[in-house]
């Protein structure tokens, strides 16, 4: 059974199992708050998904905390 859920995470591998090995994934958003407080974090990560929730599905994308790329296959 394959799950379809949006990872978050702040590993930079990801993109390597992504685009290097080709991977599966129904989305992945990699988090890049360094210095942020983790209730900060989760704050911002929610409204990124809550405004952009649609463009997420299928995508790898990168959040700073100011600017969301979203880059597809």
């Amino acid at each position: 059974m394959e799950m379809q859920a949006i990872l978050i995470t702040e590993d930079k591998d990801f993109g390597e199992l992504v685009f290097r090995m080709k991977l599966p994934y129904y989305g992945i958003i990699l988090l890049r708050l360094s210095g942020v407080l983790p209730s900060e974090k989760s704050r911002l990560a929610g409204g990124v998904i809550l405004k952009h929730q649609i463009d997420l599905i299928g995508a790898f994308s990168v959040f700073d905390g100011v600017k969301l790329r979203i880059r597809k296959p």
